[in-house]
């Protein structure tokens, strides 16, 4: 399984989409970019640690690092390891000094935690080239926001072939799973069709 390394390009506002970021990683050596749609409370995480700001108290993923540094556990690396239904899932490789263990996690916790472990993010190739968005490097950004607002769009338009209960239902599968994210797309595609039916 051949693996890409990762950075973190930032975090993109959708200038169409009312509460919907999206994070760019961007492969290392190259110009492939995975935009991942995120929360606000995980969006406000990442970008506290990129600016390299101090909240006056600490968010849960610096708690999650503090806990983990008194009982000397560090993380290794990030590894986003499958792809299914749109869904990014991750791993947090971790060692305590004498074995090593894996965590699963939501993307944007994983992220949000290599950022303050200061460890690499892994993606396999495969996933890389399922959902990666290639980019001309004299592109502008406006045009960069365009594509991931793109993505968005097409991200919260797939659910519109789903009938009223089959949508209510997938809300209930998500919260359960604690996939808060395809959660909200489904809301939002409820709460457009609840505008339309007004209309």
């Amino acid at each position: 399984m051949k693996r890409v390394k990762l950075k973190v390009m930032g975090i993109s506002y959708s200038q169409t989409q009312s509460g919907a970021y999206a994070l760019i990683l961007i492969e290392e050596n190259g110009d492939r970019r995975i935009p991942i749609i995120i929360g606000g409370f995980e969006a406000q995480a990442i970008v506290i640690k990129l600016e390299n700001l101090d909240p006056p108290r600490p968010l849960t993923h610096d708690l999650f690092k503090k806990f983990a540094d008194e009982f000397n556990i560090s993380v290794i690396e990030v590894m986003i390891y499958k792809l299914e239904e749109g869904v990014f899932f991750s791993k947090l490789v971790c060692t305590n000094g004498e074995k090593e263990f894996s965590i699963d996690s939501r993307t944007s916790d994983a992220v949000a935690i290599a950022l303050r472990f200061g460890c690499p993010i892994f993606i396999t190739e495969e996933i890389l080239k399922k959902a990666g968005i290639t980019v001309n490097p004299t592109d502008s950004e406006i045009s960069n926001l365009n594509e991931v607002d793109a993505f968005l769009e097409t991200e919260k338009t797939k659910y519109d072939t789903y009938s009223d209960e089959e949508l209510y239902k997938m809300i209930d599968d998500a919260i359960k799973t604690e996939d808060y994210e395809r959660a909200a797309a489904v809301r939002d595609e409820i709460e457009k069709r609840k505008k339309k039916k007004k209309g």
